[in-house]
């Protein structure tokens, strides 16, 4: 149970699980074939793939920042509930 909503945590499906990285390697891909057929130098290419990969490097950061904000949230909250719990029965 989740303590803060009282409602089970939802879980992903493997389906949505397989989509994300399916739709997450697809746009790599379109990306990186975009920058290899632009009409432009080789250093610009260069540039351009090293932008991209600073941006899908700073993207995982900040899904994996969030996750771990959310989850201690959720931990701190388990820790009040129980110390109310405890202080309402009088322990």
């Amino acid at each position: 149970m989740d303590n803060v909503t009282g409602s089970m945590p939802a879980t992903q499906t493997q389906a949505w699980v397989v989509f994300t990285y399916i739709a997450f390697v697809a746009s790599l891909v379109m990306v990186g074939t975009g920058i290899v057929f632009l009409p432009i130098d080789v250093w610009m290419r260069g540039y351009l793939g090293i932008g991209v990969l600073m941006v899908v490097q700073a993207c995982l950061t900040l899904a994996k920042t969030q996750r771990d904000a959310a989850e201690n949230a959720r931990l701190v909250n388990r820790v009040e509930t129980a110390r109310t719990e405890k202080i309402l029965m009088g322990a």
